[in-house]
């Protein structure tokens, strides 16, 4: 408006214009007092805080044999390996909090424990670490705060009184059979004696972009202990802490038995999960985001089952089944249209499942529908007859694509020979089924993203890898290449597939696959 000076606010006027801080102001909502009358009467009267030790969990002693492997790798250097912080999701609320991978694995810690712990493997002489490895391993956290601090009723993101009970240093090293360490001893247990190997220093290797604080911490540590600060090369340092993610991840590539039970618990309870949706059904096709309806019944079963869920839902009917990655599960579900569920229950372990059954929402296949389902089925299976121990990963995706093909071409879809569709120079089919075949799984859905190609797409199958088997062919609405028919068909079939010593097992084979077998589980579920 004329006339009108509008005012000027800086960061330093907002903090002051009313004398509280930006960083207090959160307390506002709260309205806590500050009296020394409220502290005093908070931190007294309570009952004596449990110091029992709990027994050892059954994971411990695989964690320490995953430990002892990545000690293996790396004699005479510190491996630091962050849980991350907790993230905010909005202003001051944050999400719920999941470790980084790698820490879970070495570590045996599952669901929402210990935002901001660091596992540090020391070095010490070879062979005389922990179980005989290169390292001593200590887990760094923040214990238990004492109810005669103020954390105790004041700090929202760790206090007793917001968050609940923690373990004592004493309780989590019960536990993991794991030293344990508090948090503020951490910085001095990273930068001591950082340095090059060749002048008597300790090299570090870090878990990078987990936890910026310790990113920061390490990398300054590093610069700090040069001789020559201005000639330090943190990109050479970058390229070494990748390696040690690289070898962390190709670590998971096989699973321990311990793990195969998770996968299979997981596994088990998103069946569970996919039966749950079929009889929702109808109240999903009475809604008008019905996708919605799908999608929440799922996470109602995985959050009571498990942990929750180990990926967004892709709970995609009609068209939306045609979009690879379609989360926003807010179309409705009508009847005739098919409708693709892709879905995992995540367990407390962190371990996750990851399914996909494609239903026909009225309860049986259209004819194109089934013809489409059966072709998926088809490449599937072919994909499942090549998988065994020393068999290449790759080999899975080209068995499935060979059939597909054929099917394309003979659907008169394609009109080039199949031998050249599946050359490199070819590749048409790939309109239809742009992604891969097979991905590992495990910790990560997407587990052991940061393996070589070697050993992942070029690498063996052994006994124990676990891995998903999902082929798929999506024909979009405005897809002009294709007869009206097949426009807004979209199939996938995904199975969790475990490598034994006589070939694999499908862990997902109580799921129906067969386009009978569905029809029938889906009548039976309705009844």
């Amino acid at each position: 408006m004329e006339g009108v000076t509008e005012p000027t606010m800086t960061p330093e006027t907002a903090a002051t214009s009313s004398g509280q801080p930006l960083e207090d102001r959160v307390n506002n909502r709260s309205q806590r007092p500050s009296s020394d009358a409220f502290k005093a009467f908070m931190s007294s009267q309570w009952a004596p805080a449990s110091q029992e030790l709990p027994p050892v969990d059954e994971v411990a002693a695989c964690a320490a044999g995953r430990r002892r492997a990545i000690s293996e790798a790396f004699p005479g250097e510190r491996l630091v390996l962050p849980a991350g912080p907790l993230k905010v999701r909005s202003n001051d609320t944050d999400y719920m909090f999941r470790p980084h991978s790698a820490f879970a694995h070495l570590t045996g810690l599952g669901v929402d424990h210990e935002p901001d712990a660091v596992l540090v493997l020391e070095p010490v002489d070879p062979g005389t670490g922990d179980d005989g490895g290169n390292h001593r391993a200590t887990l760094y956290f923040r214990p238990l705060a004492g109810r005669d601090t103020e954390q105790f009723y004041a700090n929202s993101r760790s206090g007793e009184f917001w968050i609940g009970k923690r373990p004592t240093l004493a309780q989590l090293r019960a536990q993991l059979a794991l030293p344990t360490a508090d948090l503020d001893e951490l910085e001095v247990a990273l930068t001591k004696n950082v340095g090059e190997p060749s002048i008597g220093g300790t090299r570090i290797r870090l878990v990078r972009d987990v936890d910026p604080a310790v990113d920061a911490l390490v990398d300054t540590a590093r610069i700090n202990t040069a001789i020559n600060p201005e000639e330090v090369d943190l990109s050479a340092d970058d390229a070494r802490d990748g390696v040690l993610s690289e070898a962390l991840s190709e670590l998971r590539l096989v699973k321990d038995p311990w793990e195969v039970g998770q996968m299979r618990s997981a596994v088990a309870a998103t069946v569970e999960g996919f039966a749950d949706v079929v009889r929702a059904l109808p109240r999903a096709i009475a809604h008008h985001r019905g996708e919605r309806i799908v999608e929440g019944t799922f996470a109602a079963h995985a959050r009571a089952e498990g942990n929750g869920l180990g990926y967004e839902t892709i709970a995609a009917a009609g068209d939306h089944a045609t979009t690879l990655h379609w989360i926003t599960n807010n179309g409705q579900v009508r009847e005739g249209e098919l409708l693709l569920l892709d879905a995992g229950v995540e367990a407390d372990s962190l371990y996750t499942a990851d399914v996909t059954r494609t239903l026909p929402v009225s309860g049986t296949f259209s004819p194109v529908q089934r013809k489409v389902y059966q072709a998926v089925l088809d490449a599937a299976d072919a994909a499942f007859a090549v998988a065994r121990p020393g068999v290449r990963f790759r080999d899975i995706h080209t068995a499935a694509m060979k059939v597909l093909a054929e099917r394309l071409v003979e659907w008169g879809l394609l009109d080039v020979a199949v031998e050249e569709i599946l050359s490199p120079e070819g590749q048409q089919h790939r309109r239809w089924m742009p992604h891969g075949t097979s991905h590992h799984l495990g910790l990560d859905v997407h587990d052991c993203a940061q393996a070589r190609a070697e050993l992942y797409l070029d690498g063996l199958l052994q006994e124990g890898m676990v891995f998903t088997i999902e082929p798929g062919l999506y024909f979009k609405a405005d897809d002009l290449a294709v007869p009206e028919e097949y426009r807004g068909i979209g199939v996938r079939i995904e199975d969790d597939v475990l490598v034994t010593a006589e070939g694999t097992t499908n862990l997902s084979a109580a799921l129906p696959r067969t386009p009978e077998a569905v029809e029938a589980w889906m009548a039976e579920l309705a009844d």
